[in-house]
């Protein structure tokens, strides 16, 4: 293969629009309902009047409820200012210091981080990954109710890699060098760190600790679930079809109700290539390409076979070598058990494939069923739940719950209701607007492998890139980020929604009333300072206006942390700075800006120890967008050219509770 220069790489991550179906678009549903001014009235109104206050019943009564949490004295910090500096900014009395930042030594005999880029794979393989984002922290006595603030595990996910960044000053060439390829393949996934408060209220990683861990693009994995066997996920790693090699664009994450951590691979398809004519509708319909991977890896093969399974086109030699069906293997959630080191990741098929941003617990009850939710993010993409078959027990509760049940994609009404539909070949309705459709699915399996094309049949209700979502602790009410969607150009304008394109996002919140039924509304319409959200009578002010809303977490005094990802153009100009965080109380609407990250940065990924004395916030990317060897942020380290992605710790001085 000839070689050609590559100016750069494109490794924004943005998937391609790959829903082009009729089905209703989330902002003809928002302005249907706002202009018709029928915003839970009359029997609606009255099943959520007790729904956290007044913060759901009806779009004309100002919020005037007294939150807990400003009876607790949370929400006391003095907002701080958007800025575009090169480090992290928080509240006067807090204090903010990097831990763990990409290629940190983690595993035992790891070698050093080197500032040159000239890590080889094999040591970014026993160092802390790339590109952080969700991430948990797991108390040591998490199996006896999980209390300890002092000692624990913290897991983050490892989304993507810059090469520029990874590799240093190297040429960027075709074919891609295969020894940059393994490296950017253990820049991917998972860390796990075992981390310990020191006498004098430092952290620092426990080294040589047996629970240290790293979960990369080449780790084993089991296939569960109705896909596990089928032809369609059989390659020449496993023929069987029943495991695969990786983990890749580990976004954010979930917890289980029994102390395991799940990953959610995202936008995996833009790994992939398929050059064939006809390319399978599961490989169609997210957006693999057809002329090459965003990050060139299968132009690798050539100088190593193993790196061949990101080309899925077909190949006339099928005896010696077909990954056709790889990227089947991928789009799914991963669990990941945090205190059994040599236990093997797997891969959950029966909660449907597709770009995951996320994955969230409503409460787990017992002798109920487990309801998890998580979006797709992709421009018009779905908004999903899954049901459990098996009812709940703590005694007995485990990693086969997430291998049976039902996959539901929401469907947003006019009237302020929702709809779960259900993804089942056994469903008579579902099975009646499949024939309709005139598509065939030959089997469960096969309509959760093509879970958007199911979706689509479905009727469900396109979104603007569902992205974080949160459950409140005490109210059980799900919220999820709409981060934008810019291409979304044929919306009415109107007073509640005056936008022609949704460049600056929102959040949705919803209340369950059944397995398949939910009432929902717009918390908050994200924009600049004088944005308004009627249905609460809110405005953005100067000390919380922001775009582009992302990670989204309740911590345990249910105070919600919202993150922003502003990139291109919105991220270098206009009114808000870098990216930030902002926390909200959503029973009075006060919001307020907490932090804000160094230049080019994502926020993303926050957890507080049970104490909520500590926070851990990931920073992404610091100097993302800039030229090929000549950064605009050297966030953290300063004294090298290159930044690197670490976790912050925030504490507040005086030992006190995060928020106050």
């Amino acid at each position: 293969m000839a070689k050609h220069t590559v100016t750069q790489f494109d490794i924004s991550g943005i998937e391609p629009q790959a829903n082009f179906s009729a089905n209703p678009e989330f902002q003809q549903v928002l302005d249907n309902r706002l202009n018709r001014r029928r915003f839970l009235q009359g029997a609606v109104a009255l099943a959520v009047g007790s729904f956290i206050g007044t913060s759901l019943t009806g779009c004309d009564s100002k919020v005037t409820a007294v939150s807990a949490a400003v009876q607790k004295g949370l929400l006391g910090f003095e907002a701080i200012s958007t800025n575009r500096f090169d480090t992290v900014t928080v509240p006067a009395g807090y204090s903010a210091k990097p831990f763990l930042p990409w290629g940190t030594p983690l595993l035992p005999n790891a070698a050093a981080y080197k500032g040159d880029g000239s890590n080889t794979a094999a040591e970014q393989a026993m160092q802390v990954g790339s590109h952080h984002d969700g991430m948990h922290f797991f108390p040591m006595d998490v199996k006896q109710g999980g209390q300890n603030s002092e000692e624990g595990l913290l897991v983050m996910n490892h989304e993507y890699c810059d090469p520029k960044i990874l590799h240093g000053a190297v040429e960027e060439i075709l074919p891609r060098p295969a020894a940059q390829v393994h490296k950017e393949l253990a820049a991917h996934g998972v860390s796990v760190a075992h981390i310990k408060k020191q006498p004098d209220g430092q952290w620092q990683l426990v080294q040589e600790s047996q629970y240290n861990r790293r979960i990369t693009g080449m780790t084993p994995m089991e296939l569960t679930g109705p896909v596990r066997g089928n032809a369609k996920v059989q390659t020449r790693y496993s023929p069987e079809g029943v495991a695969t090699r990786g983990t890749l664009n580990n976004c954010a994450h979930g917890v289980t109700p029994w102390g395991t951590y799940l990953t959610c691979e995202e936008n995996w398809a833009l790994l992939f290539v398929n050059r064939d004519s006809r390319m399978p509708r599961e490989h169609r319909r997210y957006s693999v390409s057809d002329e090459h991977s965003i990050m060139y890896w299968e132009t690798a093969a050539r100088e190593d076979a193993v790196l061949q399974r990101f080309d899925a086109s077909s190949i006339a030699d099928t005896a010696t070598a077909d990954f056709r069906n790889e990227p089947n293997t991928f789009g799914w959630i991963v669990e990941i058990d945090p205190f059994n080191p040599q236990s093997t990741p797997v891969k959950h098929t029966a909660m449907g494939r597709f770009a995951h941003e996320g994955i969230i617990f409503a409460k787990a009850e017992v002798g109920k069923p487990l309801v998890a939710y998580s979006g797709d993010d992709s421009r018009f993409e779905y908004i999903y739940k899954f049901v459990s078959a098996e009812l709940y027990d703590p005694a007995s509760a485990g990693p086969h719950l997430l291998d049976s049940g039902t996959l539901y994609a929401a469907r947003f009404n006019d009237d302020g209701s929702g709809e779960w539909l259900p993804l089942d070949i056994n469903n008579a309705d579902f099975k009646a607007k499949v024939v309709a459709a005139k598509v065939e699915f030959t089997d469960q399996a096969d309509v959760l492998l093509n879970t958007r094309l199911a979706a689509d049949i479905a009727g469900a209700t396109k979104m603007d890139r569902p992205e974080w979502g949160a459950v409140h602790p005490e109210t059980g009410e799900v919220y999820f980020t709409l981060t934008n969607n810019s291409r979304r150009h044929n919306s009415q304008l109107n007073p509640a929604n005056p936008r022609s394109s949704n460049t600056q996002g929102h959040i949705i919140r919803w209340r369950e009333a059944s397995i398949t039924g939910f009432d929902w509304d717009i918390f908050l319409l994200s924009g600049e300072a004088y944005t308004y959200t009627p249905q609460h009578q809110f405005m953005l002010t100067e000390e919380n206006h922001h775009a582009s809303p992302d990670g989204l977490w309740f911590d345990p005094n249910g105070l919600l942390w919202i993150q922003t990802d502003m990139s291109g153009g919105q991220l270098r100009e206009g009114a808000f700075g870098n990216n930030q965080m902002l926390v909200a109380d959503v029973t009075s609407h006060q919001i307020k800006r907490f932090l804000v990250g160094p230049i080019g940065c994502e926020v993303t990924g926050v957890v507080m120890t049970p104490d909520c004395r500590t926070m851990f916030v990931n920073i992404q990317h610091p100097g993302e967008g800039s030229g090929p060897y000549s950064f605009s942020s050297t966030w953290p380290d300063r004294g090298t050219r290159r930044p690197r992605s670490a976790t912050v710790i925030i504490t507040k001085d005086d030992g006190g509770i995060i928020g106050s």
